[in-house]
């Protein structure tokens, strides 16, 4: 015994532009047919919330699934997969295509190579196929538009629920954190750990989303926004305290990803942070509260 609902729709020249455009929904629950051997043209996220099942890849290994999970159908690559016989699983699905694909493939949020993918938990994946479910009502005249809004919804929640999301959970993006304001270079920081450039390269990107140059940037960045904002210390020490001695290149990269130089940030934020200002560097464990701005 199993229940099904799915819809599938066909979005116009328009809305492709949109980057990403929804080709369908489901909603499945109990003992359900496998699905394949097939092939697909577009890209499928299947939400595996409760119960167990199977996969069977290309190489033919069999995976076993148990929920929470996510399978990755992607276009050209076989897939064949099924619900456990007798309890089954309880299964959301959207299809989707578009050329947003690329980046989010490159930023690691969709896994061609993982098409089985452990997850902590499927709420907010399942309320973004839910809202595509919604909008999927027939005579929506907003159909295409809601829906193409809510797979870019469900990429980020499947991000975020990834089981190994998280420098807490990756020992390599611990590593690179603790690490990220000595003056090393990516391939130096390969080396501390025993790899290749491009294996970390790989590491970072499947468990950030980014490269492991943009993940140091980013903490770099940030802690350089906390001293600016924090203290009165001079640009060229902030500079030094973030991993960089040359004050003028440090300028040009914070204003290039910033918006805005450290003075002229450091003056936008003076107003918001609580009683003036400090000599001393803030704690790490606990970081001043900066109020939200248009440069932050």
């Amino acid at each position: 015994m199993y229940h099904t609902w799915m819809r599938y729709f066909t979005p116009g020249p328009v809305h492709h532009r949109l980057g990403l455009v929804c080709l369908g929904v489901g909603l499945q629950h109990g003992a359900l047919p496998p699905v394949g051997p097939r092939t697909l043209d577009h890209h499928v996220a299947v939400v595996i919330s409760a119960g167990t099942g199977w996969l069977r890849t290309p190489d033919g290994h069999t995976h076993p699934v148990t929920a929470p999970a996510l399978l990755w159908l992607t276009p050209g690559i076989p897939h064949h997969y099924g619900a456990a016989p007798g309890s089954g699983w309880d299964e959301a699905f959207a299809d989707f295509t578009g050329t947003a694909v690329t980046a989010y493939t490159e930023l690691g949020y969709i896994q061609p190579d993982h098409p089985l993918v452990p997850l902590a938990d499927t709420t907010a994946a399942r309320t973004a196929i839910a809202r595509i479910a919604r909008a999927a009502r027939r005579g929506n005249p907003l159909l295409e538009v809601e829906t193409s809004a809510a797979v870019h919804e469900l990429l980020v929640a499947l991000r975020r629920a990834r089981t190994t999301t998280g420098p807490d959970t990756d020992p390599v993006l611990t590593a690179l954190a603790r690490d990220a304001f000595l003056p090393l270079s990516v391939t130096q920081h390969a080396a501390r750990h025993g790899m290749t450039p491009a294996e970390l390269r790989t590491a970072v990107r499947r468990s950030a989303g980014c490269s492991p140059k943009d993940y140091l940037l980013g903490i770099r960045l940030g802690r350089a926004k906390e001293l600016l904002a924090a203290t009165e210390l001079p640009v060229a020490a902030v500079a030094r305290r973030v991993g960089y001695d040359d004050p003028a290149y440090f300028s040009r990269l914070f204003t290039r990803r910033v918006g805005t130089a450290p003075i002229r940030f450091r003056q936008h934020q003076g107003q918001a942070v609580p009683g003036g200002w400090s000599h001393h560097i803030p704690d790490p464990e606990h970081p001043p509260v900066i109020r939200s701005r248009p440069y932050a």
